[in-house]
């Protein structure tokens, strides 16, 4: 079986959950402490061992590719000011990954911005990343990932256990379990109330996909607000393919939302020794305040 080489990050979406910052901010690019979304899921890809990245991007995303690019002004006046950490900081962002840029027309959901990686893809299993989740983890889920494709052969979805009062939040699983955490993929439901959700099992935003999804993204008809959702277009290859549903070894954050993303910076600035005690003691006072 080849080796995973590429992966995908959709950053076309419009944010509408953290509006009104969105209306002229890419939600990817918000902080966690010091770091937009989007590079905490670029990272996650290198420190898979993948360094090949297309970014599916829409209008009033130029900031993302500004961000990954190099800065000339500032990098000049911080050499000529000998602030040589900070340049090594900002130049580090610009030489992260080989990053590619295409752009999605319109916003027609998640199955219509994979597509737009059709010529980015070849005959090959490539990752996907949407940085909406950002995972904290030992090892890059995308990393646990490959292992169980190398094992099963297979496309992968990640998944976690959510309380059955939020499944209608998720694309939900059905599966035959086959190991710790492991599932054969029998059905997926997108957003499913309670009573007709079929576990609790919920999809997040990392898989491993056949390039054949391509095929049935094509064949995949507007839902909702006219959207094309990737879960309908894997529902289509289910018959003919197989899917392995994991549950991964990490934390998991919706950074695409505003309680998220206040949790995701507190939890990763907590991660940093710069920073751990001061916002311990602030958190702490807060607290007594209360």
């Amino acid at each position: 079986m080849k080796e995973i080489k590429k992966v995908v990050i959709p950053v076309g979406g419009f944010g509408t959950r953290l509006l009104p910052i969105t209306k002229s901010q890419p939600k990817e690019m918000l902080p966690i402490v010091d770091k937009p979304a989007v590079q905490y899921v670029v990272e996650e890809a290198l420190n898979s061992g993948i360094k090949n990245v297309l970014l599916v991007t829409g209008r009033g995303k130029r900031a993302i590719e500004d961000y990954f690019d190099y800065a000339v002004e500032l990098e000049r006046e911080l050499e000529e000011k000998g602030k040589t950490d900070l340049l090594e900081l900002v130049r580090g962002t610009s030489e992260i990954a080989r990053i590619f840029y295409v752009r999605q027309k319109l916003a027609r959901g998640l199955g219509d911005a994979m597509y737009y990686a059709n010529g980015f893809i070849n005959d090959e299993y490539f990752g996907v990343l949407l940085p909406d989740d950002i995972i904290d983890a030992p090892i890059p889920c995308l990393k646990q990932m490959i292992e169980i494709h190398q094992k099963y052969k297979s496309n992968v979805i990640a998944v976690m256990k959510v309380p059955f009062s939020e499944v209608k939040a998720y694309g939900i699983i059905e599966g035959k379990k086959i190991g710790d955490g492991i599932y054969d993929i029998v059905d997926l439901v997108e957003k499913p109330e309670v009573e007709q959700a079929p576990s609790n099992l919920a999809i997040v935003g990392r898989y491993i996909l056949n390039s054949t999804i391509f095929e049935a993204i094509e064949k995949t008809e507007p839902g909702k607000n006219g959207e094309i959702q990737l879960t309908d277009a894997i529902k289509k290859l289910l018959y003919k393919e197989r899917f392995i549903a994991y549950e991964f070894n990490g934390v998991r954050y919706d950074v695409g939302e505003k309680s998220g993303l206040i949790k995701a910076n507190i939890a990763f600035a907590l991660k940093r020794e710069d920073l751990r005690e001061e916002i311990k003691k602030y958190l702490e006072d807060l607290f007594r305040r209360d």
